[in-house]
């Protein structure tokens, strides 16, 4: 593979991991979406890296802290772990949506993504998007790449893709990703 950036595959993670807890801070309150772990764990094997990018407002709000965020993320990926699976880097904003001054960490803002592609070597246009809001994905068609909208909730622009599951997603993404021999 050399140097050269390879796709990955960015996933939310409140609604498209986990159950939308709104404003989760307690890890008790981790649940994996039925297949979460399987559907990442078949993406792994395909080579592909795993990031998370989520949005975590509730610590800009004062809901819950840093360390509250931090145990939850532990929490979730010890469960992805128990079913296999891994992901390969977690990135966050944790400001609210007024802060001052406006960040471009906040989804559907680049730089999240411009980030984890500079530190893990990616390649934004090759990559995958999914998420189950509009803001999760919009950054792959900005970047060239494929936005995957993940159940039916909101309306998307033209170029989203639709996928009712997870599972839905990863046979997507397999079905197209290139294939190394």
């Amino acid at each position: 593979m050399g140097d050269s950036p390879r796709p990955a595959v960015f996933l939310d993670r409140d609604g498209t991991i986990i159950h939308d807890r709104h404003y989760l801070g307690d890890p008790a309150g981790v649940e994996l979406l039925p297949g979460a772990a399987r559907c990442i764990a078949l993406l792994n094997r395909a080579g592909l890296p795993v990031v998370i990018v989520t949005n975590q407002s509730g610590i800009g709000r004062g809901y819950f802290s840093e360390a509250d965020f931090q145990a939850v993320q532990q929490r979730l990926l010890e469960l992805l772990e128990a079913g296999g699976a891994r992901v390969d880097a977690v990135y966050h904003c944790p400001h609210a949506p007024d802060h001052t001054p406006p960040c471009s960490c906040r989804k559907p803002l680049p730089g999240l993504f411009e980030r984890a592609a500079g530190e893990l070597g990616l390649d934004l246009a090759r990559s995958f998007y999914v998420g189950d809001r509009v803001r999760d994905v919009a950054p792959g068609l900005g970047f060239g790449g494929t936005a995957i909208l993940l159940g039916d909730g909101e309306s998307a622009s033209s170029g989203v893709h639709r996928a009712a599951t997870l599972a839905e997603v990863a046979k997507r993404i397999l079905d197209s990703a290139p294939r190394g021999d």
